[in-house]
């Protein structure tokens, strides 16, 4: 097994490869998701544009040899890629990698390895010294490969060898909190200064007008006080700028709302769901992917909700009848909850797990010691209680967590900024295993439950249904574009948790031009969340919330947000199938869903300042960006034969190239 994403050991997965692709009497099998590769093009101009850019952002970072021959068709018969989520769109013209891909949700990736006979784990990790012990961090995953702790114990019980190896990279964040295990859990750890290369870092993508305002639209949908799950991509960034906006300068966001008329169309979902005030109490984030958005929110004083891994506390917390400091009521409290009233080990242990206690505080015997002396556990006793308040207790709960995540991945910017963070702040950010984040199962079902209220899991989906289903990671003839991984989960349980809510994202067409093609469809031939799960959608045009509703208002509400250029045809195919009025019509508000009106919508808030490309900063030159958007222009032009003659007849048109194209010429090689 291979982690998700950055946790590849590369050197050390290239090794394997090689030695079974030198010898075919051996037998690989790679289970893993998301092999990441550096930008690759497809032709010179492209090559010319990139390469700069790659060797600047992606430094040394060495490739994966299984991917370099999976992609080329060169995969060796004694080698198998199996992979549970692809690179979004890299493989769907790839008959091994469609073959080989395992339909799983990401929760059932530990079972599936097992299935699979898994008997090797290799990971990339950080490391540091205490007190002369060496100490291991899962760091970047911890998603997968604690969930298979277990297993592999159990294979090690029965006698069948498993080996857990660590590939040290001193560039990897040390994370803390269920991460961090000891050394002697691995088998092997390699450690080299040539293996301290460069992390994968996939930039930060530009955000247009589409992206803004869907962010606008979803950041309106969290409630204060409540829970966040963010997916990768553009749209989490614009949710983050979104949520920014609310909190930093709410006269502004509100009188956004009120030009794009949200508070009139959807004045009903914000306030049943979200909320357009500040974030005053805060939000807490269990999320399986730790983007980079989190530690904005964080900065931005957004993120600031702890959780407490002790029930009881956790239920007092919720219901307001106990704060972050630490009083008499917390005893009395406790007592109700059923513990104590003399305090044993296990609930001492408990107790000192969220900072209840004071540093140095231990348990010996029947009662605590600490450098105040000696005491009685009883909280029923009033003396001891008063004793214990003094002279034993922390003034405030400590070991709180902002956010639990699964894995993380993101710019270089990032990585730097989780490094740097103090060790009592980065503390606050627990990694650890999916099975936790992705469900509510578990022997800590409840605790799951009263840390996830106001849950809001916030992903993107490539096209919806009028009925409600979503089509998140394949195609109707069967090829698989990324794959289920969580967004399964997320949906679930979200109507599993009281107040929770499943929020998917959409962008409503794709495509220019003659190939422009609506997301909001009648039907499809494959569906990632069936039509039963239904909750929230949200398009650049608005919300739609579906939960509870009838067919036929399901209909007419993704009508409300579909682009008005289709809504006629998906009009009709309702009527057809019977599932609307015949005589209904679309309400004239909606009838004007065109990406001109937002364009001119985000104008004026555009000349002040607002919503640019890059609000969180990018990997990009201004020359780049530039030229990203020009060779993007000249792409779609030259589709066609008839493009391509334009395109031609208007470079002869203009036979001088005007001074200011210079740099740009010479930036792809061409001004010669």
């Amino acid at each position: 097994l291979l982690p998700v994403g950055l946790g590849k050991p590369s050197p050390l997965a290239n090794e394997f490869f090689r030695r079974a692709a030198r010898d075919p009497s051996l037998s690989l099998k790679i289970f893993t998701a998301l092999s990441l590769r550096r930008p690759a093009s497809d032709n010179e101009l492209e090559r010319r544009f990139l390469a700069p850019f790659v060797a600047r952002v992606f430094g040394d970072y060495p490739e994966l040899d299984y991917v370099t021959a999976l992609r080329s068709g060169s995969l060796p018969g004694n080698v198998q890629v199996i992979e549970f989520f692809l690179e979004p769109g890299a493989y769907l013209a790839n008959p091994n990698a469609q073959q080989h891909y395992l339909c799983a949700n990401y929760t059932d990736v530990a079972r599936a390895v097992a299935a699979h006979g898994g008997n090797v784990l290799a990971q990339l990790v950080a490391k540091r010294m205490t007190a002369g012990e060496l100490t291991l961090s899962l760091a970047c995953n911890p998603d997968v490969s604690l969930d298979l702790l277990p297993y592999i114990d159990r294979e090690r019980a029965a006698g069948r060898p498993f080996a857990v190896i660590g590939e040290v990279n001193n560039q990897l964040p040390f994370m803390f909190g269920d991460a961090e295990i000891p050394a002697s859990r691995f088998d092997f750890v390699v450690e080299h200064p040539s293996y301290d290369y460069d992390l994968f870092c996939p930039p930060n993508l530009p955000l247009g007008t589409v992206d803004h305002t869907i962010g606008v639209y979803a950041s309106a949908l969290v409630r204060d006080g409540g829970t966040l799950q963010l997916g990768i991509g553009e749209l989490g960034d614009a949710i983050v700028y979104g949520m920014q906006l609310r909190h930093q300068q709410p006269a502004i966001y509100a009188r956004l709302l009120a030009d794009a008329q949200a508070l009139t169309h959807f004045s009903a979902e914000i306030a049943a769901i979200g909320g357009v005030e500040p974030f005053a109490t805060g939000l807490y984030a269990s999320t399986e992917m730790f983007v980079d958005g989190f530690l904005d929110l964080y900065r931005s004083g957004i993120l600031k909700r702890r959780v407490y891994a002790h029930t009881a506390v956790q239920r007092g917390l919720n219901a307001g009848r106990l704060t972050e400091t630490i009083g008499p009521e917390y005893f009395d409290w406790l007592l109700a909850q059923g513990v104590g009233p003399v305090l044993d080990r296990t609930e001492f242990e408990a107790l000192a797990a969220v900072g209840f206690f004071r540093d140095g505080v231990t348990w010996l015997g029947d009662g605590l010691v600490g450098p105040e002396g000696r005491c009685h556990a009883d909280l029923a006793d009033l003396a001891a209680r008063a004793r214990l308040l003094e002279c034993f207790c922390a003034r405030r709960l400590r070991h709180g967590m902002l956010l639990h995540g699964g894995f993380f991945l993101g710019p270089r910017g990032f990585y730097a900024a989780l490094r740097e963070l103090p060790e009592a702040e980065r503390r606050q950010f627990n990694m650890t295993g999916i099975g936790y984040i992705n469900q509510l199962l578990g022997r800590d079902t409840e605790l799951r439950m009263l840390q996830r209220v106001h849950g809001r899991f916030i992903n993107s989906t490539m096209m919806a249904t009028c009925l409600g289903a979503a089509v998140s990671d394949a195609l109707a003839d069967g090829r698989v574009v990324s794959g289920v991984g969580g967004q399964y989960n997320f949906v679930e349980m979200a109507h599993a948790l009281d107040g929770a809510r499943s929020i998917l994202l959409l962008r409503a067409t794709r495509g220019h031009g003659r190939t422009l093609t609506s997301n909001v469809l009648w039907s499809y031939g494959h569906t990632t969340i069936p039509r039963h799960l239904r909750d929230v959608f949200v398009t650049e045009y608005g919300i739609a919330d579906l939960r509870n509703r009838t067919d036929s208002e399901c209909v007419a509400a993704m009508l409300n947000i579909a682009d008005s250029r289709f809504q006629a045809g998906l009009l009709a195919e309702a009527r057809a199938a019977g599932k609307i009025a015949r005589d209904y019509r679309i309400p004239d508000a909606f009838r004007n869903n065109l990406p001109g009106v937002l364009e001119r919508r985000l104008q004026p808030y555009r000349r002040s300042g607002l919503f640019s490309e890059f609000p969180f900063g990018t990997d990009f030159t201004p020359e780049e960006i530039v030229l990203a958007k020009a060779l993007r222009r000249l792409k779609e032009r030259t589709a066609t034969p008839f493009g391509r003659a334009l395109a031609v007849g208007a470079s002869l048109a203009r036979p001088r190239v005007p001074a200011r194209m210079q740099p740009y010429l010479e930036r792809l090689a061409l001004d010669r």
